[in-house]
């Protein structure tokens, strides 16, 4: 039997990922990864970083971020505490969903993660304050390769569900798409 329930999003290769928790009076033990019973959903590389952040307050919105190629990376984004709105954008070049994005509540006590494939930016909005976040990585980073789009863009049209508090300085001088983006090729 799976610790694992897959559901699609709507966008190809975007899929929330759902923890089957196994407890009792002393608590739960929830497996966070499994390479064999996640390869099915599409996770089909090594995990190579692992990263945790904590956003302190409520409406802090971080993204959109994303790494060109060859450095694109899959990630598998989990809420430790508190509650964030988990965004996917599809950036990638071809794709029949390109400029299409997906959002899905994560929080502690639901057990969900979203798998975000290569050729994705992700970003989320915190709502609450002191959320933490765990974030398995395909890929390390690499400043050369780093990317991000304005997650205010009224191209992209995301819904964010509180008024934004907070962002970066960074992530304020992330650009708007603009008609010369085609994309991210995984091709090439």
């Amino acid at each position: 039997m799976s610790r694992f329930t897959v559901t699609e999003t709507g966008i190809q290769d975007l899929r929330v990922i759902e923890r089957r928790r196994l407890g009792d009076e002393r608590g739960f033990l929830s497996r966070l990864f499994c390479a064999e019973e996640l390869a099915s959903a599409g996770w089909a590389q090594p995990i190579v970083q692992i990263n945790h952040t904590w956003t302190q307050a409520r409406g802090t919105v971080r993204g959109m971020h994303f790494q060109h190629p060859p450095h694109a990376e899959m990630k598998l984004v989990t809420c430790l505490r508190g509650r964030v709105w988990d965004v996917g954008l599809d950036l990638r070049a071809g794709s029949p969903t390109f400029l299409h994005w997906r959002a899905v509540e994560l929080s502690a006590d639901n057990g969900r993660a979203l798998l975000i494939p290569q050729g994705f930016a992700h970003g989320f909005q915190a709502l609450t304050d002191d959320c933490e976040l765990l974030y398995l990585h395909s890929a390390s980073y690499a400043a050369q390769a780093e990317g991000g789009l304005s997650a205010t863009d009224p191209t992209l049209g995301i819904e964010w569900p509180l008024p934004i508090a907070l962002q970066s300085a960074r992530d304020l001088r992330h650009p708007a798409v603009t008609s010369e983006f085609t994309g991210l090729d995984l091709h090439s």
